[in-house]
């Protein structure tokens, strides 16, 4: 029986782990790198212990380490998550001959799955239907468009579509170096590229008695090829089509005597609904709550039990309700879904029912998140913040459900997907169940946006009602107030490249002295300013940072506004050279593209950066010249920091 259980992962699956084991009555052990070190996820496990290092290659991806860590715990299990060491065929012989308990699939299943190359030729043995691989040497027009692919690892990384021939070599090899980086293997191979295709799964967990099918979910809806909403039942399938998506998926997990749960992942043509395997995955899945809340099932206690040898119910749980899976990132969705850093100054979700586990309830909430209020999210790692799973009867009820929740959050610090994610629940198509991994390039919804002037007009009264509180000194004069007045008060924000400028004044009376142009100003605090625009009156929630120098987030009705608080007066040091390009993200340089001197085109790549586990091409913004460049390959560089400088072509050099 397994007592004490190391999670080699790290973030809001080690704390999905560690809830399930609280539950069995199960120890926990925690590794954590030097980046982790504050996450909750340590501080909730009875045991942690450092990786040193922050990056994955330092610590997460380290085997030895991790088997010291083990030892160290006395742990008696380890249970992989899922990414980093969780689909390593080594990693999990050297477990097993470590003498420990692997809660997972046995090795040899990994490494056949492992290859996508020699999992299809498998599959089209076992009789599931796969997409014939195409040679890229050998590739015509005929076949395109097609689809680049990492054969080992997953999760969009190393993965580019390719629509002209011209392209393919320099994809291939985009591809391979992403793969090398990501998994530490750079093979990739190439097959056609469906268009409009759907993403659907199969839930698997394999016994000694077979395969027990836990039904499809849908998790179309992708961006980078990275999934961003889920959910269970896939809609709008024809009985015959899920019957015999299940019966593949029992063929393939059979095929290889499978243990433990698994992924079956099908291509499907959105029109036909005919489908083709694409890839095992022999781990659990990010997206594995959408299928506990429908079936009523805990997938990480089903684990441990195979995992001890205790054997499953013979009899499968029906699906009751729907449930929808939301991926909380931090990303911008307008700046092509570009990773961000930074402290997460506020992390607040209202009515959640349960947080890792199983929501009995018929419709509810639940959150399975990796960070808190007060957390830095780093560079070195993926940007997912949290997974905000709604269920209920139908699966209009549910959207409904996820959208409001989302509405209602308080995010602050990052720029997050939470807009498009709430445009997306809302969207008609989606919630007709047309849905492609084309639906996000189709419609790139980046949600509606709140309306700024008015969320300004409270920052500059929350402002106001800041400095009041700290005076030390004439705490009775009311704010702004003037015995000769000759002009207002005027506080400028800067929002993304816009500045927003309010003017105000103040006088005896305390907030019926407030006065704007556009608005009414009803109730003021610190904290909380009503007013009232055109007969209507709205609150917003106002956090204004130390000092009042920095961002002031404000929460209204149309959702979240970040204002920057504008200087009087730009210190000269700050300024850079026109033509700069600005490292958008921290993050580590790649590979400088072009030297100074070179003549360059709009579009032109400058010079690759990665962060998050992700290549970002830096392109220059114009025809010019390069005038400098003075980063190198392998140079940590911080958000702002200049990378390149692009003469335009009408400057002199």
């Amino acid at each position: 029986m397994i007592t004490r259980v190391l999670v080699a992962n790290r973030g809001e699956i080690a704390r999905r782990v560690f809830a399930t084991c609280r539950r069995l009555g199960v120890a926990t052990v925690a590794v954590h790198s030097d980046a982790d070190a504050h996450l909750p996820f340590v501080a909730e496990a009875d045991t942690a212990v450092r990786l040193p290092g922050s990056t994955p290659a330092e610590t997460y991806l380290r085997a030895d380490l991790v088997l010291a860590a083990a030892r160290a715990a006395g742990a008696d299990a380890v249970h992989p998550g899922y990414g980093f060491l969780s689909e390593n065929a080594a990693f999990a012989r050297a477990v097993v001959d470590a003498g420990l308990t692997w809660i997972g699939p046995s090795p040899e299943s990994i490494d056949v799955m492992g290859s996508k190359v020699a999992a299809k030729e498998l599959m089209a043995g076992a009789g599931v239907p796969i997409l014939d691989s195409v040679e890229p040497t050998a590739a015509t027009e005929d076949d395109l468009p097609l689809l680049v692919k990492a054969s080992a690892g997953g999760g969009g990384r190393g993965m580019r579509i390719v629509r002209t021939l011209a392209e393919l070599p320099d994809a291939v090899a985009a591809a391979e170096a992403e793969a090398a980086s990501a998994f530490g293997d750079g093979t990739v191979f190439v097959e056609p590229y469906v268009e409009r295709g759907r993403h659907v799964e199969v839930q698997v967990v394999g016994t000694e008695q077979g395969a027990i099918v836990l039904g499809e979910r849908d998790c179309s809806l992708q961006r980078r090829h990275q999934k961003v909403v889920e959910e269970a039942p896939a809609p709008g399938l024809a009985e015959e089509t899920w019957r015999a998506l299940h019966e593949a998926a029992r063929r393939a997990a059979e095929a290889i005597d499978y243990r433990g749960a698994g992924t079956v992942e099908f291509l499907m043509d959105a029109t036909t609904q005919r489908f083709f395997f694409l890839e095992m995955n022999t781990r659990l899945q990010v997206e594995h709550p959408v299928t506990e809340q429908v079936f009523g099932i805990d997938l990480v206690a089903m684990q441990l039990a195979v995992a001890e040898g205790t054997p499953l119910p013979a009899a499968r749980p029906e699906p009751v309700g729907h449930a929808i899976e939301v991926r909380l990132y931090a990303e911008d969705p307008a700046a092509d879904y570009q990773p961000q850093s930074g402290l997460l100054t506020a992390f607040e979700l209202p009515g959640v029912d349960v947080a890792f586990e199983l929501g009995t309830a018929p419709a509810g909430l639940r959150l399975d998140s990796g960070f808190a209020d007060g957390d830095e999210v780093g560079t070195h790692y993926d940007a997912m913040l949290a997974k905000v799973i709604a269920w209920a009867p139908t699966r209009r009820e549910a959207a409904r459900a996820l959208a409001g929740a989302l509405r209602r959050a308080r995010l602050h610090g990052v720029v997050t997907n939470r807009d498009q994610l709430v445009a997306v629940l809302g969207d008609e198509a989606f919630l007709a169940g047309d849905v492609s991994t084309a639906f996000l390039g189709e419609r790139p919804l980046g949600g509606e946006r709140p309306a700024v002037r008015p969320a300004a007009v409270a920052a500059a009264v929350a402002l106001a009602e800041t400095a009041r509180g700290e005076r030390t000194v004439q705490r009775g004069i009311p704010v702004a107030w003037r015995n000769v007045p000759s002009q207002p008060q005027v506080t400028r924000f800067a929002h993304g490249d816009t500045e927003v400028e309010v003017a105000w004044t103040g006088a005896r009376g305390g907030v019926d002295g407030y006065v704007v142009d556009d608005a009414t100003v009803v109730a003021a605090s610190p904290t909380r300013v009503v007013l009232e625009v055109d007969g209507v009156r709205s609150t917003y929630a106002v956090a204004v940072p130390a000092g009042g120098v920095g961002v002031v987030d404000v929460d209204g009705p149309g959702g979240h506004v970040a204002l920057r608080v504008s200087p009087r007066f730009t210190d000269p040091a700050d300024a850079v050279a026109s033509g700069s390009l600005l490292a958008p993200m921290p993050g580590t340089v790649v590979r400088v593209v072009a030297e100074a001197g070179q003549q360059v085109a709009a579009g032109d790549p400058v010079l690759v950066l990665e962060a998050m586990k992700m290549q970002h091409t830096v392109a220059a913004p114009h025809d010019g010249t390069v005038t400098d460049v003075p980063v190198a390959a392998g140079q940590q560089v911080a958000a702002g920091e200049v990378l390149a400088v692009v003469a335009d072509g009408g400057e002199e050099a």
